[in-house]
């Protein structure tokens, strides 16, 4: 199995899909393996449109990791609304850190982008777009291809990487991970992304085929309950 190798992509890791990806459970996973990696980590929580499953719920798990955890500017579990905190551009300006901004599902969501867009230099972040395979709207290579094109006109950011995340929650398979890779495959093809990671539960990583395009990408899910 090929290992996960973060620190060949940019300082800002800028995290977008579909809704229902999984996007914030691969971002949070993302965080904790660059905190394991001794680096200093920033998490920021983009999300203004969907308030569940929201990284921010992880903060205290992922601040005892030595992570900082960046979300709405209104504080308190109770009180959640579409509020940006001004303390977003300190570690996208603070070159020690390496940022991930965990961002809301499709175009509405990425709208939030274009206000951090001057710190988006070219060749200077990573746009991975989380692809499930198992999500209706971008089962296809034409719903994927959609979702790619209108995130990017709304956000005046295009990804620079696919993801690999097709899952169904702890009853993911290998088949599930083979139907993405396959999808994944195609918008490839199509759009000359390569895959940079292919996602899935740490008890499914030693199955990855060797040929897979993507570095392994072992998860752990920190998002629901395990009754859930």
């Amino acid at each position: 199995m090929k290992g996960t190798q973060l620190l060949k992509d940019h300082r800002i890791r800028i995290i977008t899909g579909n809704y229902g990806t999984g996007k914030t459970e691969f971002s949070v996973n993302y965080a904790l393996k660059l905190a394991e990696q001794g680096k200093k980590v920033a998490l920021v929580d983009l999300d203004v449109v969907n308030l569940y499953f929201r990284s921010r719920e992880q903060q205290e798990m992922m601040e005892k990791a030595g992570i900082r955890v960046i979300s709405s500017s209104i504080k308190g579990k109770g009180a959640d609304l579409p509020a940006i905190s001004a303390e977003v551009a300190a570690p996208l300006q603070d070159e020690s850190y390496h940022v991930i901004l965990d961002v809301g599902g499709d175009s509405m969501g990425a709208r939030v982008l274009v206000r951090y867009h001057q710190y988006f230099k070219e060749n200077a972040f990573d746009m991975l777009f989380v692809v499930n395979a198992n999500r209706p709207e971008t089962a296809t290579k034409e719903g994927v291809l959609q979702h790619v094109e209108s995130i990017a006109r709304v956000s005046k950011t295009y990804p620079t990487a696919l993801v690999n995340n097709t899952h169904l929650l702890r009853e993911t398979s290998m088949e599930d991970v083979k139907r993405g890779q396959k999808l994944c495959r195609e918008v490839s093809g199509e759009t000359g992304l390569p895959i940079r990671y292919v996602s899935l539960l740490e008890s499914l990583a030693n199955e990855l085929p060797e040929d897979y395009e993507g570095e392994a990408f072992p998860i752990r899910l920190t998002m629901r309950e395990s009754w859930m």
